[in-house]
């Protein structure tokens, strides 16, 4: 299987900086690729894409340079082996609120005898046809992450039993979740700014890896000042903001 730059890096202590894309598009997935992002988040949570689309976004990735990782819709076996299966190197798991839940998801993403992800000869594993699938099992687990959501106020208040547990290569903020969780979505106040700040810090104190997504560069900045390793942003997101300041910048 493929080795994970940005697993590497982050052992590194190295910070990567990465993109999540909710369009079905592998040509798409290649240009941001191109761009030189370090990771791509194939988001089969809040898009369209399926999981046949998603297989030709993840060589897209691979084409490009771009390490492929997968967004699932929730904590499920089925959903996480797929992602896995197609050769995505590490997934996004939504709404981890709970260190048993944060176990299972490290359990759902490990081979025996470090969890209990399901065997075959499938793309990740060059379907069988290089190498044994014992040695593919050993590397998949050292090279798959398992990234978990901290997105809403319950993960905030077990955020220390969370961080006990063996196997989180990221902890991952959501702002927008965690905003709807305090009974204000979309909203970011002083209080939300407060809740996510203290999070990082806590993550980051902890000798752990801290991320989170943002369009704001000066946002950016400060978290990655403050220790943010692994930051996300929207490339379309961008597209578009530079489309509009040119149009803006003809009307004018």
């Amino acid at each position: 299987m493929h080795t994970n730059k940005i697993k590497a890096k982050l052992k590194q202590r190295e910070t990567v900086i990465g993109s999540f894309q909710y369009i079905s598009s592998a040509k798409l997935a290649e240009i941001v690729g191109l761009c030189g992002y370090d990771f791509i988040v194939i988001d089969l949570e809040h898009g369209p894409i399926d999981i046949e689309s998603a297989e030709e976004m993840v060589r897209a990735c691979e084409l490009s340079g771009t390490t492929p990782l997968v967004r699932v819709g929730k904590l499920d076996p089925h959903l996480i082996l797929q992602a896995l299966d197609i050769g995505g190197m590490g997934v996004h798991i939504p709404s981890v609120n709970t260190a048993d839940q944060a176990r299972e998801a490290v359990r759902l993403c490990k081979y025996a005898p470090l969890g209990h992800r399901g065997l075959a000869g499938v793309r990740a594993a060059d379907y069988g046809l290089r190498g044994s699938l014992s040695d593919y099992c050993k590397q998949a687990n050292d090279q798959t992450m398992v990234i978990i959501h901290i997105e809403e106020i319950e993960a905030i208040s077990n955020l220390d039993d969370l961080l006990a547990v063996d196997g989180i290569d990221v902890y991952y903020l959501g702002p927008t979740d965690l905003s709807n969780s305090i009974g204000r979505p979309g909203s970011r106040d002083s209080q939300l700014s407060a809740i996510v700040d203290d999070a990082l810090r806590k993550i980051i104190q902890a000798d752990k890896i801290a991320g989170i997504i943002t369009n704001d560069p000066e946002a950016a900045r400060r978290y990655l000042d403050m220790g943010v390793r692994y930051l996300a942003t929207h490339a379309v997101g961008w597209m578009a903001t530079a489309s509009i300041s040119f149009l803006t910048a003809l009307k004018d």
